[in-house]
């Protein structure tokens, strides 16, 4: 399944125990080496009842209804651990930096994709500084019971060879992203029914 420019889809972040997080992205590019994927401003967030692996049994984010600022680009390569996302700031549309957002590998379903939010992430300024986030909430996730200490265990070796590869001024991505702007026609229609049971 080849997904087509412009084409809205559904992305889900996928627990051990099903949906918990669904939303509207836009395909910018689908190709076999990569996806690259905008959630807009207004993009509808949905939360399936569940008793989930929080402290409060809910989504971290469930009293926000959805995407706000600039909207963010996501870069994913097939296989790969991690998305490329992009912000903006401002008035002006400002770039801001890349998120080196840790996640689940993508799965292409019926009605979009799936991943997984795995809690760290690297923040990269544009003059190619770096930083760290999140390190501090994996042995929350732990003792939640989301992951286990080898789930762990594997995600901050994945980090750590994301930071090896920012020390060797290594980056995959194309830099013109940073410049792409939105089709202003791309509004983000509803969650479509019935789309945590996929």
């Amino acid at each position: 399944m080849t997904w087509t420019h412009g084409q809205a889809i559904v992305r889900r972040e996928v627990l051990k125990t099903g949906p918990w997080l669904g939303t509207i992205v836009f395909v910018v590019e689908d190709s076999p080496n990569l996806l690259v994927t905008y959630w807009p401003e207004g993009a509808p967030f949905g939360f399936p009842e569940g008793d989930w692996p929080t402290p409060d049994g809910r989504h971290p984010w469930h009293d926000r209804c959805a995407w706000e600022g600039h909207g963010t680009l996501m870069l994913q390569q097939p296989g790969e651990r991690y998305a490329v996302w992009h912000f903006w700031h401002g008035p002006e549309r400002v770039f801001a930096g890349w998120y080196l957002n840790l996640q689940e590998p993508f799965r292409r379903t019926s009605i979009g994709y799936d991943t997984q939010d795995l809690e760290l992430d690297i923040w990269v300024l544009p003059d190619g500084s770096w930083q760290v986030k999140d390190l501090d909430l994996l042995p929350q996730r732990v003792a939640e019971g989301r992951w286990t200490e080898a789930e762990v265990a594997s995600i901050r070796a994945d980090g750590d060879r994301l930071v090896t590869r920012l020390e060797r001024g290594e980056r995959w991505w194309d830099a013109h992203w940073s410049t792409w702007s939105p089709d202003p026609a791309w509004n983000p229609p509803a969650l479509p029914a019935g789309w945590a049971r996929v």
